[in-house]
């Protein structure tokens, strides 16, 4: 049996992170819509379609680049997370500010009065109050 289902899937994509990224959603979308919309039930079960679809596509090709797009979002926003939870830990003793020229996050101490602050990125000076 199990050399049969190994047959089967061979030449065949599999399960990847966006295939589990799917199942996860389409799970909490089936408890969510068993509790508040119906609608959200039927749109679950389309997204299970869709994992199912992308486990068994033997176009590994596409199958990859979609699963490298969606790792490359999930990057982003994992970053972009974790820097903020960062800076709510850290409000206690620094302060953040942005470049006015480059857009660059800067942290500088805080309780040191009026500073002129310089832009690693680009080597542009502001005057802040940290």
């Amino acid at each position: 049996m199990k050399a049969k289902l190994q047959q089967f899937m061979s030449g065949r994509h599999g399960l990847d992170d966006l295939g589990r990224g799917l199942n996860i959603l389409a799970m909490v979308m089936l408890v969510l819509g068993s509790l508040l919309l119906p609608q959200l039930s039927s749109l679950a079960m389309m997204l299970v379609i869709v994992g199912i679809f992308r486990i068994m596509s033997r176009n590994v090709y596409k199958r990859t680049q979609e699963n490298e797009a969606y790792m490359r979002l999930r990057y982003k926003i994992t970053r972009w997370v974790s820097s903020h939870i960062q800076q709510i830990k850290n409000r206690k003793t620094y302060r953040y500010y942005r470049c006015p020229s480059c857009r660059q996050s800067l942290r500088v101490p805080k309780g040191k009065g009026k500073i002129a602050v310089t832009c690693p990125k680009c080597k542009t000076v502001f005057d802040k109050r940290s």
